[in-house]
């Protein structure tokens, strides 16, 4: 509650207010009950009908202020539960950004979804209800029983028998609805996934047929989402129909006994209106109590999810020392670099220096090791053993955003935002002029097929880019990469989805951007790769051959065994 409460600090004139106007609405709701007393019992039997309209209208005045309030506590009580839900979400966020691969490689995007969405939306409720209400309801709980035992002692005590039942009762139930909806947040998270999933691959669904299985599995994914939702609903009806009948049960022993001491002039006509009166005010306090027990289970299992979350560290971040890179990357080196997923090694003691302007190609079977390689450079890995260094500096004592700042990459599962063409072709520099991204969308080959679309660049380019090519998509990320104009280049498969035309025109353009810059290539198309400098053959982690394609070739190893075998393919 600690962790939660601070959340309130940014808004503490937002939180008086509307706690203030809360408490003065419950009072003045107290007061009434004794107004209407002294209205039967004092000024009704002066039939002076001048002062009643005047009382009457004393009370409009009270309840039109009264009004005034509940507007402050209604929208700006919301308001601030907004605001905190805002900035858990904002923080939420932001952590997510910062978390490395292996995260999200043991993490699914619908848990996630769930997280900063149908999770904050019940902590935002809880902030705004939570204090308030349940400040609001002891208050008004104490102060109606005050008022109770000054107007009759023996009809109080008798109704105060009621309200230690309807919290017992409560408290039980309360633990039961807390169980089953951090089940229903786990049903959530994962009927999250299904849709994700299912509809992210439509197109594997349909050309597959796989429609009716899919639908199954949704089909019993809901199902249990319902199950688990009825459940909660159950043990919500169970404490809401007692504590309802409770109710009840109490204003007729109070009617029964009301009318009783009123017959025996124990008790005056307006007192009896007043304790009835102020027997309904004792339940409604109780009835809020009774709704934020049903919010806060799934508030705080909404918050307890979002400091799981935050707790989650990453070893990817900025080291307490570390410095900006600048400067032009002399030379990378691998430095007895070991690397592994869970207990399997990726790689192994690997060690190898690049020169700056040199092009690396790094080519062998799949599940080598190929990309990790690659993606240690830019730190979205980092070795279990070993180092790696930029100008005889690790890459761990330069700040993230220096060093990805010098390494452009270009995969070859390229991820395209649902904006458009331009959108995705400046997300490699934010900055950039139409002059610029004109420029980029040129060496990038990607012009004559913008100059066919009617409306050219700021074109839709849909969900993941499903109304472009792969090969188009591809070359909307070699843009990406002109446009970020980066030192060092990786390029995983960057050209494989391209027709031999279009990677001949894509290859001139990477020769041109790679004058002077370290490029790394990965490469299953040895074609791609004849006029690189070195050739690192790569197998169970280890680099087993290595050279020039010349070289190679006529060592008749592994790296000749793979091109004659291409070459075969290649002629039928």
């Amino acid at each position: 509650m600690k962790s939660f409460f601070q959340y309130y600090k940014p808004y503490k004139g937002l939180f008086m207010l509307d706690f203030g106007s809360a408490v003065f609405v419950g009072v003045l709701e107290l007061v009434f009950p004794l107004i209407t007393s002294l209205f039967i019992d004092k000024l009704l039997p002066t039939k002076d009908w001048n002062m009643i309209v005047l009382g009457a209208i004393g009370l409009f005045l009270v309840f039109s202020f009264v009004t005034v309030l509940k507007f402050i506590v209604t929208y700006w009580g919301h308001k601030l539960g907004t605001n905190i839900e805002r900035d858990i979400r904002n923080e939420l966020y932001r952590h997510l950004q910062r978390l490395n691969f292996g995260f999200f490689d043991n993490n699914k995007t619908g848990k996630l979804i769930g997280r900063l969405t149908n999770d904050l939306m019940d902590i935002g409720e809880l902030a705004h209800h939570g204090p308030e209400e349940v400040f609001v309801a002891v208050m008004t709980v104490i102060g109606a029983l005050l008022i109770m035992l000054t107007i009759d002692v023996k009809l109080a005590l008798i109704t105060f028998c009621i309200v230690p039942i309807i919290c017992i009762l409560t408290i039980y139930f309360n633990k039961k609805m807390t169980t089953q909806f951090r089940r229903l947040f786990g049903n959530v998270s994962q009927f999250n996934d299904v849709i994700s999933e299912s509809i992210g691959g439509i197109r594997l669904v349909q050309a597959f047929t796989n429609e009716r299985f899919e639908e199954k599995r949704f089909l019993q994914t809901n199902e249990d989402f319902r199950a688990t939702k009825l459940k909660a609903y159950n043990f919500m009806s169970w404490n809401s129909s007692i504590g309802y009948l409770a109710q009840k049960f109490t204003l007729i022993i109070v009617l029964i006994l009301g009318c009783y001491f009123v017959l025996n002039n124990a008790m005056s006509y307006g007192e009896f209106v007043a304790f009835i009166m102020i027997t309904d005010i004792l339940f409604k306090p109780l009835q809020s109590i009774n709704l934020i027990i049903e919010l806060f289970p799934k508030g705080i299992a909404g918050f307890n999810n979002f400091q799981e979350l935050m707790k989650t560290t990453t070893d990817i971040k900025d080291e307490p020392n570390a410095i900006a890179f600048e400067g032009t990357p002399q030379v990378i080196s691998y430095e007895n670099v070991t690397f592994k997923y869970g207990d399997k090694t990726i790689l192994d003691d690997l060690s190898f220096t690049i020169n700056r302007g040199e092009k690396i190609a790094l080519v062998g079977p799949s599940g080598g090791g190929k990309t990790t390689i690659c993606s240690m450079l830019p730190r979205f890995y980092d070795p279990v053993d070993g180092r790696i260094t930029i100008n005889n500096v690790d890459i761990k004592q330069m700040t993230l955003e220096s060093l990805r700042n010098k390494i452009g990459l270009v995969q070859q599962d390229v991820f395209l935002f649902s904006g458009t063409l331009r959108d995705n072709i400046a997300y490699g520099n934010l900055e950039a002029t139409d002059e610029e991204i004109m420029d980029a969308v040129t060496k990038a080959q990607l012009k004559p097929f913008i100059d066919t679309l009617p409306e050219g660049i700021h074109t839709i380019v849909g969900e993941r880019g499903t109304k472009l090519s792969g090969g188009q998509k591809q070359r909307v990320s070699i843009a990406r990469m002109f446009l970020k104009n980066p030192e060092i280049i990786i390029l995983d498969e960057a050209t494989s989805a391209l027709d031999v035309e279009t990677e001949n025109r894509i290859q001139s353009a990477f020769k041109q951007l790679s004058e002077g810059r370290t490029t790394l290539t990965i490469a299953h198309r040895l074609s791609t790769i004849r006029d690189v400098d070195r050739i690192f053959y790569i197998e169970d982690g280890h680099i087993v051959e290595m050279g020039s394609h010349e070289e190679l070739i006529n060592l008749k190893g592994r790296y000749y065994k793979l091109q004659q075998a291409q070459y075969a393919q290649v002629l039928g």
